[in-house]
Formats: structure tokens, sequence, C-alpha cells
């Protein structure tokens, strides 16, 4: 069983920056591949950004490439997003996700552990 806390969340203007956290605990050993997904109310699930278990492979939901960095440090078991020139249509409750496999999925379907997620607010 793996354990994801996220924090980070806020409200912050158009254009500004979050760096959002997502702390991994339990069984963290292992080859382990993580995303961050986003969500709005009466909404599905939105993948926005995954990263491999090294932290090698990354990948990027169209909407958010260029603006949104995700990294991993995996002494620290934890994963970063890293959200510069927001919207207000990045406003959303992001979770974050883990899987054991070497590859790097980018659907809900593929992931197993879930955080609670938290609440990103853009204003205009």
């Amino acid at each position: 069983q793996v354990q994801l806390v996220e924090s980070g969340g806020g409200l912050v203007q158009a254009g500004g920056s979050l760096r959002l956290s997502c702390a991994a605990s339990g069984r963290t050993f292992g080859s382990y591949a993580m995303g961050w997904f986003r969500q709005t109310p009466g909404k599905e699930r939105k993948f926005v950004a995954a990263i491999g278990w090294s932290g090698g492979t990354t990948t990027y939901a169209d909407s958010v490439k260029g603006r949104f960095t995700i990294s991993r440090d995996s002494a620290k078991n934890t994963m970063y997003l890293q959200m510069n020139n927001l919207k207000p249509e990045d406003t959303a409750v992001y979770s974050c996700a883990a899987r054991f496999t070497v590859v790097v999925p980018t659907t809900v379907d593929e992931y197993v552990y879930w955080g609670q997620g938290t609440q990103v607010t853009v204003s205009s």
C-alpha cells in the first residue's frame, strides 16, 4: 500500500505560479510511476502530467505543455508539479496518483493509488 498526500494548492492570480507536492509513504521502494490529474465539478478527472520511476521520462497534456513541469525527488519520496503562467481554466482539484510499473501511465484507470486532492483556484 502507498499513501499519497498532496499540498501546495491555493488561490493565485492569472499569470502566477504554484508548486504542488505529493508525498508518498508506506511501500515506497520499487519502481513506481506517478502522475497528476485534475478535476472540476461535474467533469471527469483529466490527465495533467506523469513521470516515470527514475524521473527520466515525463509526459504532459497538451494544455499544460510549456507551463507545467513535473519532477520527483526519490530520496524524499515526493513528486512535484511546478505550475507557471497559470490560467483561470487551470482551476481544479489536483490529485496525484501512483502505480508500480516501469511504463508511464496517462489514464485514470491505469493508476492504483490516489491522494485526496488539493484545490487550485486561478482568478482572472
